[in-house]
């Protein structure tokens, strides 16, 4: 099993930046995908963005442009760099990783952001 740790959410005046991290341990060998999904109140969790094994990454076009995502895959660790925050960014963040194509995702267990405008 995969456990994921979560870090660096928090207060930001809009227009600012963040960075996530989560930090994967366990069956943590190759992991296929490591992401960040987030999801705020009576709107169902979205994809924020996903990077493969092998380094393809993907985005919500609303955070095209604006987010960066990365993984270290020595340290098992994504990253989600946030930045030009708005108050419509707010939500809880969530990590998910995939140890296959086909496996289930883990889920962390969010990391709340909150913007201020």
């Amino acid at each position: 099993q995969v456990q994921l740790v979560e870090s660096g959410g928090g207060l930001v005046q809009s227009g600012g930046s963040l960075r996530l991290s989560c930090a994967a341990s366990g069956s943590v060998s190759g992991l296929f995908t490591m992401g960040w999904f987030r999801q705020a109140p009576g709107i169902p969790r979205e994809l924020v963005a996903i990077m493969t094994l092998g380094g393809t990454t993907t985005y919500s076009d609303s955070v095209k442009g604006r987010f960066t995502i990365s993984r270290d895959n020595a340290k098992n660790t994504v990253y989600l760099v946030m930045s030009s925050l708005t108050p419509e960014d707010t939500a809880v963040y969530y990590c998910s990783v995939r140890s296959s194509a086909t496996a289930r995702p883990t889920w962390g267990q969010g990391t709340q952001v909150t913007v201020s405008s």
